[in-house]
């Protein structure tokens, strides 16, 4: 070995330790994060030192997570290692792939057929016992299906249409099911998802609410009726938390405001709040400014409007309807708003107290799939 070799030898192994040692004295001196605004979830904190859990491994698992999640410098890290694999080509990371015009696509991962039957089975169960309801479905499809022409090359992925079929097919036919792919296809050139996250855009959900309008039977008002308000054009999304691609553009949210004032009062019945708003536009300076929509998912919320027709509409949900909601407030007088992951009380009773007659279930493929609350329904 020349001594050349030995001095590049030398001095690399004097820079690793120097990173080490950086490394080291930043863990100790910056304090722990309780929260990651770009990952827009809890990061891992340290737990209390005990030998049954050291000696169980609940302990060291713990301790191995709270490293990964308080390491310094973890976002720009993140960075790194996201615009690496760009340059070579990587397209996917944490089942969210990199589309065309810089789309954050999600996977919609293969389906259990047995945990479908059993979800349908609790839906049907629920029509049978309340026969004189009327009973809506809608099924949205994410923007892998929609705008699957934006996926990388040869990207696998399960087929979304598949599984709408066959929720179609198992429903109970006293139960409407409102089909919107063709509705929200059509407009596949619009803005109607966002690229950052994995909702649609309000533009989305207006097309959705025309579509559903027409299979209700109700009025629906164009695009005319409303004014358009931009009231944020730095939304990163759901996706670009969990993705960890970086250096991409932001997404903007629009509202849809009515011309002509309505007058609303929302309640959130868990906690007693009440707002004459529903938006919370506050939440517009958090990470996750999607909860300008009432201020994100609740158990139960009741929207009362001026619409003098006295009609009741309890709408069951996931958090793609909070931006088609808005749209409704023209043709209910009262709208009770539940979502099952949180609301555990009997939706009959909720019904029944309220002398509600329209019921509206609405989920994107994706959360209706992989989540088993509507199981609650019954």
């Amino acid at each position: 070995m020349n001594k050349y070799s030995k001095i590049y030898k030398y001095n690399i192994g004097i820079l690793l330790i120097a990173f080490i040692g950086t490394m080291i004295m930043l863990n100790i001196f910056i304090p722990s994060k309780k929260f990651s605004e770009s990952e827009n979830r809890v990061l891992e904190q340290l737990h209390r030192f005990s030998f049954e859990q050291l000696f169980n491994g609940k302990f060291t698992s713990n301790f191995e997570k709270y490293i990964s999640d308080q390491f310094p410098l973890r976002d720009f890290w993140i960075g790194v290692k996201s615009n690496s694999e760009r340059v070579i080509g990587k397209k996917e990371n944490n089942d969210v792939y990199l589309g065309k015009d810089n789309y954050l696509m999600e996977k919609f991962n293969k389906y259990n057929k047995k945990d479908l039957k059993e979800k349908i089975n609790a839906i049907n169960s629920f029509a049978k016992n309340n026969p004189k309801l009327n009973k809506y479905f809608m099924l949205v499809p994410n923007s892998i299906k929609v705008l699957e022409e934006k996926l990388p090359k040869y990207a696998p992925h399960e087929e979304e249409l598949e599984y709408i079929e066959e929720v179609k097919n198992l429903l109970d036919k006293d139960v409407e099911f409102i089909d919107v792919y063709n509705e929200l296809k059509e407009h596949k050139d619009e803005y109607i998802y966002y690229k950052t996250d994995h909702h649609w855009t309000t533009k989305g959900a207006y097309y959705a609410y025309e579509k559903l309008c027409k299979s209700m039977g109700l009025k629906y008002h164009d695009n005319e009726y409303f004014y358009t308000e931009k009231v944020t054009d730095n939304f990163y999304g759901s996706l670009y938390s969990k993705g960890g691609f970086r250096n991409l553009e932001p997404d903007s949210i629009n509202l849809y405001i009515p011309k002509k004032y309505e007058e609303v009062r929302v309640e959130y019945l868990d906690n007693k709040e009440k707002d004459d708003s529903l938006y919370k536009l506050e939440n517009l300076k958090k990470k996750d400014k999607y909860t300008v929509f009432f201020g994100g998912n609740q158990p139960l919320i009741k929207v009362t409007t001026n619409t003098k027709n006295k009609k009741k509409l309890l709408l069951v949900k996931d958090s793609y309807a909070n931006s088609l909601i808005p749209f409704l407030t023209g043709n209910y007088s009262e709208i009770y708003i539940v979502d099952l992951r949180y609301y555990n009380e009997d939706i009959s009773k909720l019904i029944k107290d309220n002398k509600i007659k329209d019921i509206f279930i609405l989920y994107n493929v994706k959360t209706f799939s992989e989540d088993s609350a509507i199981s609650n329904i019954s």
